[in-house]
Protein backbone atom coordinates (compact mmCIF):
# COMPACT_ATOMS: atom_id res chain seq x y z
CA UNK A 1 0.00 0.00 0.00
CA UNK A 2 3.03 2.33 1.01
CA UNK A 3 4.94 1.53 -2.32
CA UNK A 4 1.50 2.91 -4.30
CA UNK A 5 0.87 5.79 -2.61
CA UNK A 6 4.67 7.27 -2.75
CA UNK A 7 4.47 6.03 -6.92
CA UNK A 8 1.26 8.22 -6.93
CA UNK A 9 3.36 10.76 -5.02
CA UNK A 10 6.16 10.81 -7.95
CA UNK A 11 3.54 11.25 -10.79
CA UNK A 12 1.77 13.90 -9.18
CA UNK A 13 5.33 16.12 -8.42
CA UNK A 14 6.57 14.98 -11.54
CA UNK A 15 3.30 16.25 -13.14
CA UNK A 16 3.53 19.50 -11.14
CA UNK A 17 6.75 20.97 -12.29
CA UNK A 18 9.80 18.43 -11.77
CA UNK A 19 9.47 16.77 -14.81
CA UNK A 20 8.06 20.08 -16.18
CA UNK A 21 5.09 21.29 -18.19
CA UNK A 22 3.36 19.39 -20.71
CA UNK A 23 4.11 21.42 -23.97
CA UNK A 24 1.87 21.11 -27.07
CA UNK A 25 4.74 21.11 -30.07
CA UNK A 26 4.06 22.92 -32.84
CA UNK A 27 4.22 19.62 -35.22
CA UNK A 28 1.33 18.77 -33.08
CA UNK A 29 -0.57 21.34 -33.36
CA UNK A 30 -0.18 21.87 -37.14
CA UNK A 31 1.98 24.93 -37.37
CA UNK A 32 4.17 26.10 -40.25
CA UNK A 33 7.88 26.15 -39.88
CA UNK A 34 9.55 29.90 -38.85
CA UNK A 35 10.87 32.47 -41.86
CA UNK A 36 13.55 33.02 -39.39
CA UNK A 37 14.50 32.90 -35.81
CA UNK A 38 16.77 35.28 -33.68
CA UNK A 39 17.97 34.10 -30.07
CA UNK A 40 16.66 34.99 -26.90
CA UNK A 41 18.95 34.23 -23.76
CA UNK A 42 18.77 32.37 -20.81
CA UNK A 43 18.79 34.29 -17.82
CA UNK A 44 16.04 36.65 -18.53
CA UNK A 45 14.01 38.78 -15.42
CA UNK A 46 10.77 39.19 -17.30
CA UNK A 47 7.83 37.39 -18.47
CA UNK A 48 4.96 39.29 -20.36
CA UNK A 49 1.78 37.99 -20.56
CA UNK A 50 -1.04 38.71 -23.48
CA UNK A 51 -4.35 37.75 -24.49
CA UNK A 52 -4.77 37.21 -28.21
CA UNK A 53 -8.30 38.84 -28.51
CA UNK A 54 -9.38 36.57 -30.90
CA UNK A 55 -11.96 33.58 -30.08
CA UNK A 56 -11.97 31.71 -26.66
CA UNK A 57 -11.65 27.99 -27.32
CA UNK A 58 -12.43 24.99 -24.91
CA UNK A 59 -11.31 22.01 -26.91
CA UNK A 60 -7.59 20.95 -28.35
CA UNK A 61 -9.18 20.71 -31.46
CA UNK A 62 -10.86 24.78 -31.42
CA UNK A 63 -7.62 25.65 -30.02
CA UNK A 64 -5.40 24.13 -32.89
CA UNK A 65 -7.64 25.83 -35.16
CA UNK A 66 -6.71 29.24 -33.59
CA UNK A 67 -3.62 29.15 -32.96
CA UNK A 68 -3.12 28.43 -36.92
CA UNK A 69 -5.52 31.38 -37.31
CA UNK A 70 -2.96 33.63 -35.30
CA UNK A 71 -0.43 32.19 -36.73
CA UNK A 72 -1.23 32.66 -40.70
CA UNK A 73 -2.00 36.33 -39.43
CA UNK A 74 1.54 36.97 -38.09
CA UNK A 75 3.38 35.87 -40.93
CA UNK A 76 1.10 36.38 -43.59
CA UNK A 77 -0.76 39.89 -42.40
CA UNK A 78 1.65 41.17 -40.35
CA UNK A 79 4.93 39.87 -42.42
CA UNK A 80 6.40 38.15 -38.90
CA UNK A 81 8.71 35.47 -38.73
CA UNK A 82 6.28 33.45 -36.91
CA UNK A 83 4.05 33.41 -34.24
CA UNK A 84 4.42 36.14 -31.89
CA UNK A 85 4.30 34.52 -28.67
CA UNK A 86 6.31 31.68 -27.11
CA UNK A 87 3.93 29.81 -25.80
CA UNK A 88 0.32 30.21 -25.90
CA UNK A 89 -2.44 29.00 -23.63
CA UNK A 90 -6.03 27.33 -24.78
CA UNK A 91 -9.04 27.37 -22.30
CA UNK A 92 -8.79 23.51 -22.72
CA UNK A 93 -6.06 23.93 -20.28
CA UNK A 94 -3.04 23.24 -22.82
CA UNK A 95 -0.10 24.79 -23.19
CA UNK A 96 0.94 25.29 -26.71
CA UNK A 97 4.32 26.28 -28.05
CA UNK A 98 4.37 28.93 -30.09
CA UNK A 99 8.00 30.21 -30.86
CA UNK A 100 9.08 28.21 -28.01
CA UNK A 101 12.17 28.35 -25.84
CA UNK A 102 14.87 30.71 -26.38
CA UNK A 103 13.61 31.89 -29.49
CA UNK A 104 12.78 35.67 -29.37
CA UNK A 105 8.99 36.56 -29.74
CA UNK A 106 7.50 39.43 -31.53
CA UNK A 107 4.99 39.73 -28.72
CA UNK A 108 5.73 43.73 -26.72
CA UNK A 109 7.80 46.02 -28.56
CA UNK A 110 10.85 46.91 -26.78
CA UNK A 111 10.55 44.47 -24.58
CA UNK A 112 11.43 41.35 -26.92
CA UNK A 113 15.02 40.76 -26.70
CA UNK A 114 14.59 40.54 -22.75
CA UNK A 115 11.27 38.64 -22.23
CA UNK A 116 9.26 35.50 -23.07
CA UNK A 117 5.78 36.04 -24.28
CA UNK A 118 3.16 33.78 -23.38
CA UNK A 119 -0.48 34.42 -24.34
CA UNK A 120 -3.89 33.12 -23.62
CA UNK A 121 -6.77 32.03 -26.22
CA UNK A 122 -9.22 34.55 -26.06
CA UNK A 123 -10.47 37.95 -25.15
CA UNK A 124 -10.31 38.37 -21.25
CA UNK A 125 -11.65 41.94 -21.69
CA UNK A 126 -14.74 39.62 -22.13
CA UNK A 127 -13.71 36.00 -20.89
CA UNK A 128 -12.31 34.54 -17.81
CA UNK A 129 -9.56 32.50 -17.37
CA UNK A 130 -9.87 28.91 -15.41
CA UNK A 131 -8.28 27.14 -12.58
CA UNK A 132 -6.48 24.70 -15.25
CA UNK A 133 -5.34 28.03 -17.34
CA UNK A 134 -3.83 29.74 -14.23
CA UNK A 135 -2.12 26.19 -13.26
CA UNK A 136 -0.77 26.00 -16.34
CA UNK A 137 1.16 29.43 -16.99
CA UNK A 138 2.22 28.60 -12.89
CA UNK A 139 3.74 25.30 -14.60
CA UNK A 140 5.14 26.78 -17.90
CA UNK A 141 6.87 29.60 -15.80
CA UNK A 142 7.71 27.42 -13.30
CA UNK A 143 9.36 25.60 -16.05
CA UNK A 144 11.20 28.42 -17.39
CA UNK A 145 12.91 28.95 -13.82
CA UNK A 146 14.04 25.43 -14.18
CA UNK A 147 15.71 25.26 -17.47
CA UNK A 148 17.33 28.81 -16.87
CA UNK A 149 14.93 30.87 -19.42
CA UNK A 150 14.10 32.81 -16.75
CA UNK A 151 15.77 33.99 -13.09
CA UNK A 152 14.18 32.57 -10.02
CA UNK A 153 13.13 36.37 -9.20
CA UNK A 154 11.78 37.52 -12.42
CA UNK A 155 9.10 40.17 -12.77
CA UNK A 156 5.87 39.28 -14.08
CA UNK A 157 4.18 41.84 -16.03
CA UNK A 158 0.93 42.54 -18.20
CA UNK A 159 0.99 43.89 -21.71
CA UNK A 160 -0.38 46.87 -20.80
CA UNK A 161 2.06 47.45 -18.11
CA UNK A 162 5.14 47.69 -20.45
CA UNK A 163 2.91 48.70 -23.57
CA UNK A 164 -0.16 51.14 -24.63
CA UNK A 165 -2.54 48.43 -25.69
CA UNK A 166 -5.93 47.48 -24.10
CA UNK A 167 -4.39 43.90 -23.65
CA UNK A 168 -4.93 43.18 -20.20
CA UNK A 169 -2.41 40.78 -19.52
Amino acid sequence: MASKALIALAVLLCANAVCGVNIISKSQWGGRSPNGKSTLANKLSYAVIHHTAGNYCTTRAACEQQLRNIQAYHMDSLGWADIGYNFLIGGDGNVYEGRGWNVMGAHATSWNAKSIGISFLGNYNNDRLTSAQIAAAKSLLADAVSRGQLVSGYTLYGHRQVGSTECPG
